[in-house]
């Protein structure tokens, strides 16, 4: 009753203009309460939310594995016939006393030869976890000869002292890959390889990293097992990796892999767990642009993909408009590190560990090569028509903008934001 005399109220305005403003002032305050249950169902949304969409969408058998492209294999997720990672008793009980205190330390576990039968059982799993598989995965990537979908170029940016290009491609099933080559001048390959492995000097450049701890290593062959939590905005909670690293090295050449694994540690509802994590570099020594010949230059080719847990139209959104922007903070911080090395500062355990790698021979890479059957294309334009997407209904979006706008402000400048949104969203399906 309340309702219709609010309403019966409103409609003995003498004008329809005071009605209509008067309608606008009452719809106002439902078109916030819509906006604030949008953002805050999607930042706390339960775990079972997604069950039926999982077995609705998802290939048979709903595992890691059935997400990603067959030719992927192991490098992305490991067999699922290996067991799960055993870790010690008390690596549990630190890990449970993380969820009330995050930034707790937990300190590695050890081993003076990891394929010894000393050696623990999570210590003999950890050798398996980042294997032969991985590197093959990565350098028919760096070959761009893995048979996935071509790349699309979509930056090239370069500063004085920096040139860097991005791609994506869209695979079949899983989230968007991204593919970077970053042009390091005055740089060595081993100083960039100790500085994007040192979690420890990685808060001064990376400010979405809040915590890292060494869960456990391997001082004969390199691999880690590392714990990370990183910050999101606001409106979603902050991600959690457990993720395990390795560096193969080839005559000054080194693949570094990273990716999601396997592992007891238990989950907690925040931060929230990725497990679906690749992110993994070839570093190598190339020829400046300064013209001299020299190979004084350092090339990084990025490989990355993960699900986050957000729609991934948004999520290639945000990177597309986020990606150079965290470019440009990853100079000066390489810049600093060089400044802190030549200091003769003391090394952390993550740089040193850095250093441990898996040698092997330019034979073995050249028998990689002429293994391949279907190798990747590299496009030079971002042609989204070979790609289409399904596109989010235009008029949907702009209508919604519209009574959005006129309910919520007056002014040109809230309308102007509010359409300017909606137009990119718009467009959203056709540029990503």
């Amino acid at each position: 009753m309340a309702l219709i005399s609010i309403l019966s109220e409103i409609l003995q305005r003498p004008t329809i203009w005071g009605v209509l403003g008067e309608l606008m002032l009452f719809v106002a305050p439902v078109w916030i309460a819509v906006i604030v249950g949008v953002l805050v169902g999607w930042a706390w949304k339960p775990k079972w939310a997604n069950l039926g969409k999982d077995f609705l969408d998802c290939p048979k058998g709903n595992s890691l594995e059935s997400l990603m492209p067959s030719c992927l294999g192991r490098s992305l997720v490991p067999s699922l016939n290996s067991s799960k990672l055993q870790l010690t008793s008390f690596i549990s009980s630190v890990a449970n006393d993380g969820a009330e205190k995050e930034a707790s330390a937990v300190p590695p576990t050890m081993s003076s030869d990891c394929s010894s039968s000393h050696s623990s059982q999570g210590e003999r799993e950890l050798l398996g976890l980042v294997g032969d598989d991985d590197l093959e995965h990565i350098c028919r990537l760096v070959e761009v000869t893995d048979g996935g979908p071509a790349w699309i170029q979509m930056m090239d940016r370069s500063t004085a002292t920096m040139g860097y290009q991005a791609w994506r491609r869209d695979p079949e099933t899983g989230p968007p890959q991204y593919r970077s080559s970053t042009v390091f001048e005055d740089a060595t390959p081993e100083l960039v390889r100790d500085f994007f492995w040192d979690d420890s000097f990685r808060p001064k450049w990376d400010d979405m990293l809040i915590h890292a701890t060494t869960l456990e290593e391997c001082p004969t062959t390199g691999t880690m097992m590392v714990q990370w939590v990183r910050k999101f905005p606001f409106f979603c909670s902050d991600r959690e990796y457990i993720v395990g690293r390795r560096i193969w090295e080839s005559g000054r050449q080194y693949y570094c892999v990273t990716k999601g694994i396997p592992n007891s540690v238990p989950r907690r509802n925040k931060p929230r767990r990725v497990d679906l994590y690749y992110s993994s570099w070839c570093i190598r020594a190339v020829e400046s642009e300064k013209g001299d010949g020299q190979l004084s230059a350092c090339e990084v080719l990025l490989f990355h993909h993960e699900d986050m847990g957000i729609p991934w139209e948004i999520a290639k959104l945000g990177v597309r408009q986020g990606m150079w922007g965290a470019v440009k903070k990853i100079e000066p911080g390489l810049r600093a590190y060089q400044k802190q090395r030549s200091s003769g500062s003391q090394l952390s355990r993550c740089a040193l560990m850095a250093q441990i790698n898996t040698k092997i021979s330019t034979d073995y890479l050249r028998s990689l090569e002429s293994t391949v059957s279907n190798p990747s294309e590299i496009e030079c334009c971002d042609s989204s028509e070979q790609h289409p997407r399904k596109n989010i209904p235009k008029v949907l979006v702009i209508g919604g903008a519209i009574v959005l706008a006129c309910s919520l402000d007056r002014g040109l400048l809230t309308k102007a934001v509010i359409f300017g949104v909606a137009r990119r969203f718009a467009k959203m399906g056709r540029k990503l």
